[in-house]
């Protein structure tokens, strides 16, 4: 993992990304769903930012706080109450899918929406993951 700066402790978010790469380079089913996916996200989460470096599927890298202007096919942009509401054990309706909040205007996505949408099924278990790992 690159960055001297962390992610601010949101909800223990930052054990929960430092854990994502073995969590889904250790499931197989993400993996069978990813098989073919080679992209670059990023995650602003508030005021920090985190790139998720994907490989055949696999979680290459994370890298908290990059450079000035990091580099990624597609960025997902919320607040930092937004990520501590979805990544909470047992968030309320509305709360469960990151396109819920899309929906309402309060999480955005930019940038080529092919990698996301091509493989939805794969990202929606990368971010299961992220909600799953114990604090």
């Amino acid at each position: 993992m690159g960055g001297v700066s962390r992610v601010a402790d949101l909800g223990g978010i930052e054990a929960r990304l430092v854990a994502l790469p073995e969590r889904v380079n250790g499931d197989a089913v993400l993996l069978r769903r990813g098989r073919h996916l080679n992209t670059i996200c990023q995650l602003d989460i508030g005021d920090a930012s985190v790139l998720l470096r994907i490989s055949d599927g696999h979680i290459a890298e994370v890298r908290h706080n990059p450079s000035v202007m990091p580099s990624a096919d597609f960025a997902i942009i919320g607040k930092a109450a937004i990520w501590r509401r979805f990544l909470a054990a047992d968030p309320p309706p509305g709360d469960h899918d990151l396109f819920a909040f899309l929906k309402r205007r309060e999480l955005r996505i930019v940038g080529d929406l092919h990698p996301l949408m091509s493989y939805l099924l794969y990202w929606k278990g990368v971010f299961a993951c992220l909600r799953d790992v114990p604090r």
